[in-house]
């Protein structure tokens, strides 16, 4: 049995940085730290660059917010066994192609595998290979934004996708998806999209998630939005559209409750997923914490309301644990239901 664990974005700059810095925590894992440790390797995507450059990509004309960490912060991820780190997303270039690039180098400098960025498209596109008790795992990581940044032949940037129906949209993705499966006993589909504060994936987004999944990937992992969108499992292979925040220092929106999130448990048994659990956390001052009480009452029952949408069911193990997945097929959907 092989158990690894997902996240949302994880942002260690700016405020986090700086009760790092100001010794007012010793790291941003809170409570779920051991839950992190005791997995065999734990994939986030990594919503900030890692760099000393202080100079904004594009002269700062494009985005409202830029984040960046220290190196030094990279051992913070080590410390949660985090194995794999997405680069794919509107972060990874907040500093440049030298920012990108030392990002890439840290990461390499502590063994931590990444993918979506890199100096050129080949570099960017490349999915990553590591192993994770036992299992060979493979990671492709896209992003739908900037456009901008997207690296090509001869420049540094992240893997940019359009998620859209047309074959010239998929085309390229299905023939990343056929050459990363070789070598590969399970493959992750990585995808920062669409737009923040959404509860719910648009219909091609849906359509988009499960041709990825016929394609021959085995899990799809989506973030951007900030919040923990539904999950649905498509021919028993689930879809992640959205994991929402795992930590960072953003204001809390009162209604849609960007503090709130999970800890994704995933369980593989014969190359394939055995079972999906989701651990409730909260963040809280810099911080991810088990949620719990009211909180995390309230995430769950979000999460309960919108998973049924999609055609998936959660089974509540009760306080303090984690929620179930149920991965076969729901009735509603082998009857035709909601699309």
């Amino acid at each position: 049995m092989t158990r690894f664990a997902l996240t949302g974005d994880v942002m260690l700059g700016r405020g986090v940085a700086e009760a790092l810095a100001a010794g007012e925590i010793d790291h941003p894992w809170g409570d779920v730290l051991p839950v992190m440790q005791s997995q065999d390797g734990v994939l986030v995507n990594l919503e900030c660059a890692l760099t000393r450059e202080t100079q904004a990509w594009r002269d700062g004309a494009e985005k409202a917010f830029y984040f960046r960490a220290e190196p030094s912060a990279a051992r913070l991820l080590r410390l949660a066994g985090v194995r794999f780190a997405g680069l794919a997303n509107n972060h990874a270039g907040d500093f440049g192609p030298a920012g990108l690039l030392e990002t890439v180098a840290t990461l390499d400098s502590v063994g931590i595998a990444h993918a979506g960025a890199g100096a050129d498209f080949a570099a960017a596109s490349a999915p990553a290979r590591l192993e994770i008790g036992g299992v060979r795992v493979c990671v492709i990581a896209c992003s739908d934004d900037p456009i901008a940044w997207a690296a090509d032949r001869s420049a540094p940037g992240i893997h940019l996708f359009t998620p859209g129906d047309a074959a010239a949209d998929f085309d390229p993705i299905a023939r990343e998806i056929a050459e990363a499966r070789r070598g590969a006993d399970f493959l992750i589909f990585s995808s920062h999209w669409g737009p923040n504060m959404r509860l719910q994936p648009p219909a091609h987004f849906r359509r988009f998630a499960r041709r990825v999944l016929d394609s021959g990937a085995d899990l799809f992992w989506g973030h951007s939005a900030h919040v923990v969108q539904g999950l649905e499992i498509w021919q028993g292979k689930p879809i992640l559209y959205d994991t929402g925040d795992f930590v960072d220092d953003y204001a809390v929106d009162p209604e849609l409750r960007n503090d709130l999130s999970a800890l994704f448990l995933i369980e593989l048994e014969d190359r394939a997923v055995r079972r999906l659990d989701l651990l409730p956390v909260q963040i809280r001052d810099r911080q991810v914490w088990i949620a719990r009480g009211a909180e995390r009452a309230f995430f769950v029952k979000r999460a309960t309301e919108l998973c049924a949408q999609l055609g998936a069911e959660l089974e509540d193990r009760a306080e303090p644990g984690p929620v179930s997945v149920r991965l076969e097929p729901s009735a509603q959907l082998e009857h035709g239901g909601k699309q």
